[in-house]
């Protein structure tokens, strides 16, 4: 078989689903397992997120799990050796047992019973509170999270550890040592933090932001108490957020470069409902609100995925709030049809209009959308469709391999005589299930797709390198050649080059053969693993929760999920400096370009299929004095066969500006719905004033018929249901109350 992505598949997949530091293989003889239950000591009852951290000399790096909510823990490969094993949780007393004695081929099982610490569930004010300066140009630490980068931990690697950490895994900046898909351009990425630093929902220990929203590194720690939650890593590699006790200060606290005696109000912990376990996000932060005078340009790659809104309803139909992280802004706007007119003689329609901003006061919102002209049914190109089908153990579950095989007899029905379908199926090793089989050949499809069940571990890299082979030795000239991966994202076989693996599954990109990712389960699900595959495979991302969710997927968006008419997509916004002064760019964090790298035709960007809209929202502030046109839009893209590109460019009339939020078009006021509800979600600071309770309100104002079509009123269903799941408390209240909170600046503590 012909090595495709040997090296570089399994780079990325083990690093999101091995510890950082290279551990003995699974069945690795002479390695030990550490078991044991944490329980509370007065209540007796278990005790889950509790955070435990193994360490001995023959150890190269500590090793650190989590309590699951049955207060259970397992410590796997672990060598021989005596070893101290560390418990921590907020609200309880830190404990220590040591001198533990772990032999060879044997199970160990330590049980804890943890004292509650009723000390740090009430924290009195020590000094003055501190001074909250909004807008101040003295440095300091900006504890808006507009410009806090909410990373995962990178712990210190030893000699005989990984080449790199999951963390280099995660999309980089463009730049001059990456592409706009973070492809490193000289064969290595970004290292992570070192020197045992951790990061606190977001903020490394190792850094602090100054109030120019710029990240600094002069080990200058934010204090425990101000940024109280914890990203680890597990020993299956995936991370995890948890709470850690804080320090509470008794003295002075250094801020930036001042000083102030300070300590919290009392801070709780509120249920966030049902927990899933081993879901790996990577979250990007919230665009900054910048100044005309300092940059007119906001530009970014289209991205047309669904599958952040589709796993935060699948979380809330759970009764759970989704992870901060995993709510992609644009992905929420995207879910939803518009209703755009398709241009009759253009590459892409334009539709813009704007209105006063409920939430942020002085702000109008700018909703901009385009729509890539459509394909008939008739006019789609032939396509050969590799599905690389992940049958695993962790599969096992009619949520996920079940639902997969449904989905894929919807998507066979949907084929023709143009069609031809591969099937792939990995588990330890990868198998060709069925080769080349044209779509009239239904029965024999079907029997290949009932006849898959799960088998053995995950070696994603061995599937992928063999869907790779099926479709480079059996290409459709001029048609559509996709590979079509459906997984859970969690890998455990493979090698670790992670370069390699982007690099190898660009370059079959740029040969034309695309790849999508389909994400299926809850619980032991890799998010960022699955988008940054789709992103890099110039393909698209989605989610299947249910059945529903694949029909629309595979059946009726099939000429747009599967047919692209438009490659390396850029939006860019020219604002008039004399119209708008400040403006934000709802949601696309991870999708940022320079101003240059619009016209630079070398930088990828994503792509758009047949009858695919994309939708954007800014936050701007208007001049008074306003001009016939507020800004400038253009459009760069290339034919799906690539070359130069394309320029289209449209100015922005002023007179898109509606008065008031009920003026405009109910589709304008569905976009602004959908991303409220995603911003309140993540916890933006500018959502703050806007409640659950007006956000329904605003829901209701769409009106019929829209708001009685089925998704936009499942969409009101779920807002009700955060509403009442969402006892988060809000984390900038202490120090910037929502009442007086400055609608143009961020506020720094100094």
């Amino acid at each position: 078989m012909t090595s495709l992505l040997r090296s570089p598949l399994s780079a990325l997949l083990l690093l999101f689903a091995m510890p950082v530091l290279a551990q003995p293989d699974a069945g690795a003889v002479g390695t030990g397992v550490i078991i044991g239950t944490i329980s509370d000591i007065d209540a007796k009852t278990p005790v889950a997120d509790v955070v435990i951290t193994a360490t001995a000399s023959t150890l190269q790096r500590e090793q650190i799990v989590v309590t699951d909510a049955q207060g259970n823990y397992r410590i796997p490969q672990l060598p021989p050796g005596v070893y101290t094993l560390r418990f921590e949780k907020e609200t309880y007393k830190p404990h220590a047992r040591v001198d533990i004695q772990l032999k060879a081929n044997r199970t160990l099982r330590v049980n804890v019973e943890l004292v509650p610490d009723t000390f740090i569930s009430t924290v009195n004010v020590i000094g003055a509170p501190p001074t909250v300066d909004v807008g101040s140009t003295n440095t300091g630490v900006n504890v808006d999270q507009e410009f806090i980068k909410r990373i995962a931990v990178n712990r210190p690697r030893g000699s005989g550890g990984a080449s790199r950490s999951f963390e280099s895994l995660a999309e980089l900046p463009p730049g001059s040592a990456s592409d706009s898909y973070g492809v490193s351009l000289h064969g290595s990425g970004t290292q992570g933090l070192t020197e045992g630093g951790y990061v606190t929902d977001g903020l490394s220990t190792h850094d602090y932001i100054s109030s120019d929203g710029s990240s600094r590194n002069d080990r200058q720690r934010a204090p425990a108490w101000a940024l109280p939650y914890m990203h680890i890593v597990v020993p299956d590699g995936t991370p995890r957020t948890v709470f850690r006790a804080p320090e509470v200060p008794r003295g002075p606290v250094s801020l930036g470069h001042d000083t102030v005696s300070v300590t919290p109000p009392e801070r709780t912990v509120a249920p966030m409902g049902k927990r899933f376990f081993d879901m790996y996000f990577k979250g990007h932060g919230v665009n900054p609100t910048v100044d005309t005078e300092e940059e007119r340009f906001s530009t970014f790659s289209v991205d047309t995925d669904t599958a952040s809104y589709t796993l935060t309803r699948a979380y809330l139909q759970r009764g759970s709030l989704p992870d901060e992280q995993a709510v992609r802004v644009e992905e929420f706007v995207n879910s939803f049809d518009y209703g755009y007119p398709a241009a009759p003689d253009a590459a892409f329609s334009v539709n813009v209009e704007g209105f006063p901003s409920p939430a942020r006061k002085g702000y109008h919102v700018v909703h901009i959308g385009v729509k890539a002209r459509e394909v008939t049914h008739a006019q789609r190109k032939p396509s050969h469709l590799v599905f690389v089908i992940d049958v695993s153990g962790s599969m096992n579950l009619e949520s996920r391999l079940g639902l997969v095989k449904r989905a894929l007899h919807l998507l066979v029905n949907a084929l023709d005589e143009r069609d031809q379908v591969s099937i792939v199926a990995y588990g330890s090793e990868a198998r060709l299930v069925l080769g080349p089989t044209h779509a009239t050949q239904k029965s024999l499809l079907r029997a290949a797709i009932d006849g898959l069940s799960t088998e053995g571990s995950t070696n994603a890299q061995a599937g992928l390198e063999m869907g790779y082979a099926l479709a480079a030795n059996h290409l459709q000239k001029g048609g559509i050649n996709r590979i079509i991966l459906c997984s859970d994202g969690v890998a455990n076989s493979g090698i670790t080059d992670p370069d390699g693996l982007w690099a190898r599954v660009k370059e079959r990109a740029a040969a034309g053969i695309t790849l999508s990712a389909v994400g299926f389960g809850m619980g032991n699900y890799n998010d960022a693993l699955m988008e940054r595959l789709a992103q890099v495979g110039e393909g698209n991302y989605a989610y299947v929760d249910a059945l529903d969710e694949a029909r629309r997927i595979f059946v009726q968006n099939l000429s747009g999920t599967l047919q692209v008419v438009a490659k390396d997509v850029k939006l860019q916004v020219e604002f008039d400096r004399k119209t708008v002064s400040r403006y934000r760019l709802i949601g696309y964090e991870n999708r940022l370009l320079t101003r240059q790298q619009f016209s630079d035709d070398s930088v990828d960007a994503g792509e758009v299929g047949a009858g695919h809209a994309v939708t954007a929202l800014y936050e701007v502030k208007l001049r008074e004095a306003s001009r016939p046109t507020f800004g400038t839009l253009r459009i760069r893209y290339k034919q799906p066969e690539g070359g130069d590109s394309r320029l289209i460019e449209k100015d922005m009339p002023s007179s898109l500006m509606r008065p008031a939020f009920e003026q405009t078009a109910p589709p304008t006021r569905l976009s602004y719905v959908a991303a409220a509800f995603a911003e309140k979600l993540r916890g933006s600071y500018w959502a703050r004033p806007l409640t659950y309770d007006a956000l329904v309100s605003l829901w209701e104002e769409l009106g019929t018929p829209l708001k009685d079509r089925e998704d936009v009123a499942e969409l009101g269903t779920l807002i009700r249901e955060a509403r009442k799941l969402d006892r988060r408390t809000d984390r900038f209240e202490y120090f910037a109350p929502v009442r007086t909170m400055d609608a143009d600046r961020i506020p720094t503590i100094k």
